[in-house]
C-alpha cells in the first residue's frame, strides 16, 4: 500500500473513531443510557487504535517516533477506557482513562507539530 493513501486510511478512520467516541461519550451525560452505547463506544476506541497502529510514521527523527508510539498508546488507554464500561463495579471509573487518552493524545500531537516544524523540509 503506497504510503500516502495509507496516511489517508489512517485519518479517515481516526475521525470515525474520534465522532463515535465522543457522541457515546456525552449520552451518558444527556441521561441516554442504552447497552448498545457501550458496544458503539467500544467500537470507536478499537477503530482510533487501528487508526493509530495503521498510521504509525517511522520516519523521521528518534522524538518524533517515540511521540507516535505515544499516540498508539492514547489509543490503548481509550481501549481501556471502554474495557471499564463493561465491568460491574466500574462506575465512572471510565473517564479516567478517556481523560488520560485525551492528554496523552494531544500532549503528543501538539509536541509532532513543533518537532515537524523544526525540521528543515
Amino acid at each position: 500500500m503506497k504510503e500516502h493513501s495509507r496516511k489517508q486510511l489512517s485519518d479517515i478512520l481516526l475521525i470515525i473513531g474520534l465522532l463515535l467516541m465522543v457522541v457515546m461519550a456525552i449520552m451518558p451525560l444527556l441521561e441516554i443510557k442504552q447497552q448498545w452505547m457501550r458496544w458503539a463506544y467500544a467500537a470507536g476506541a478499537l477503530i482510533v487504535l487501528v487508526a493509530r497502529i495503521v498510521g504509525n510514521d517511522n520516519e523521521g527523527s528518534l522524538r518524533v517516533r517515540r511521540l507516535h508510539r505515544i499516540l498508539i498508546s492514547s489509543g490503548i488507554l481509550y481501549c481501556a477506557s471502554a474495557a471499564m464500561m463493561f465491568l460491574p463495579d466500574g462506575g465512572n471509573n471510565w473517564i479516567g482513562f478517556l481523560l488520560a487518552g485525551v492528554v496523552t493524545q494531544l500532549y503528543a500531537s501538539w509536541m509532532i507539530e513543533r518537532e515537524q516544524g523544526k525540521s528543515p523540509k
